[in-house]
C-alpha cells in the first residue's frame, strides 16, 4: 500500500515523491527487521529471512560509496520480495495444528 500510494502521489503532483516513498519503505522494512532479529522470529540460518537481512545490512553499509544507484532500481523488487515474505510467514504462523503434521 505504501508503494502504490507513493506511486499515486507523485503521478498526481507531478514531482519526485517516489524518493521519499523509497526511504519510508526502505525505514519501515529495516525497523520490521530489527523487530524480527530482537524477537529471534524466523531467523533460522539459511532461511529466506536470515539471508534477505544480510543483503539488506551489505546494502545498508554500502550505500554511502555508491550502492544506492543499485538500489535504486533492486529496492522496488526488494520490496515485494518482503512483502511475500512476510505474507508467507503469516501463513505458516496462521496453520491449524493438524496441517504441522503433514
Amino acid at each position: 500500500m505504501l508503494i502504490t500510494g507513493f506511486a499515486i502521489a507523485t503521478i498526481i503532483n507531478r514531482d519526485y515523491t517516489f524518493i521519499l516513498g523509497y526511504f519510508v519503505v526502505g525505514g519501515w522494512q529495516v525497523i520490521s527487521m530489527l523487530v524480527h532479529v530482537y524477537y529471534h522470529s524466523f531467523t533460522e540460518k539459511k532461511g529466506n529471512r536470515y539471508i534477505y537481512h544480510w543483503i539488506t545490512l551489505i546494502s545498508l553499509v554500502t550505500m554511502p560509496v555508491g550502492s544506492y544507484l543499485i538500489l535504486l532500481f533492486t529496492a522496488p523488487f526488494m520490496a515485494l520480495f518482503y512483502t511475500w515474505l512476510c505474507f508467507d510467514e503469516v501463513r505458516k504462523m496462521n496453520q491449524r495444528p493438524l496441517a504441522l503434521l503433514k
